[in-house]
């Protein structure tokens, strides 16, 4: 990955300011794709003018109305948060380590920065694959937004900036649709045996899109995991049906090549 696979996306940005020194902080460190997901109504003269000569991020910035349109492009989607809980992410790397974790993979990968005031909702990091913070004195973490890019910028461009060489590699990740399709079918393979028959398939898509977009699964892998799952429930549902164990039918298939 190099730092063009690199999408700095800014969730809901109220302030024209913060939007502004965004670009100057990316246009420093070599980063170039900048998206916004349902900005408030930004004054573009106070954005130009903390941007200085970065003005053309600005100009070049994708405009979506939700972070799942942002992000459907990418192969590994990072959010940025300070909060741990139930409902956030248990894995959450720091600048340095996230950098680290982006070198070895192909892109394109999106790090999400949330809300100046509220940061990322929980429905918002759920669309993400892992989470990353910046340590901080716990009697004031908060971090201002444009702060916050610059700091992940700095540790970006030390990764994958020139100096850094590029790993060769024919190794390209599924997509966000891609992945959704591959989590669909692995739980409906699932439902199809009954699994969700207590509340649990929407905890358990969340779990298998995290898990698979960190191991970043080509398609050949995604269709053959897609394979073993729709094969297991097929021989599921003939052993439920015939009262025959599974083992049985995949004895009597090998016996049969």
């Amino acid at each position: 990955m190099n730092l063009s696979d690199v999408v700095i996306i800014l969730s809901r940005p109220a302030e024209p300011g913060n939007v502004g020194a965004v670009c100057r902080a990316m246009k420093n460190m070599g980063l170039s794709r900048l998206a916004l997901v349902s900005p408030a109504p930004l004054d573009e003269g106070l954005v130009r003018a903390r941007a200085v000569h970065a003005g053309a991020l600005w100009d070049r910035a994708e405009r979506f109305d939700t972070l799942a349109a942002a992000v459907a492009g990418c192969s590994l989607v990072i959010g940025t948060t300070r909060r741990r809980g139930k409902r956030r992410k248990a894995l959450t790397l720091d600048p340095a380590e996230t950098a680290a974790c982006l070198k070895t993979r192909p892109g394109p990968a999106a790090l999400v920065f949330g809300n100046e005031r509220t940061g990322l909702e929980a429905e918002e990091l759920n669309l993400c694959s892992l989470a990353s913070h910046i340590p901080a004195d716990r009697a004031f973490p908060s971090l201002n937004l444009s702060h916050a890019v610059q700091i992940y910028a700095y540790e970006l461009f030390r990764a994958l900036g020139p100096a850094a060489p590029e790993p060769a590699s024919s190794w390209v990740p599924l997509e966000r649709q891609e992945l959704d399709l591959l989590v669909r079918r692995v739980t409906d393979s699932l439902e199809s045996l009954g699994f969700y028959k207590q509340p649990g398939r929407e905890e358990q898509e969340g779990f298998f899109r995290d898990i698979f977009s960190r191991a970043g699964l080509t398609r050949r892998e995604a269709q053959y995991m897609g394979d073993i799952f729709a094969k297991a429930a097929r021989l599921g549902l003939i052993s439920q049906k015939d009262g025959v164990s599974p083992e049985a039918i995949c004895n009597k298939n090998r016996e049969k090549s």
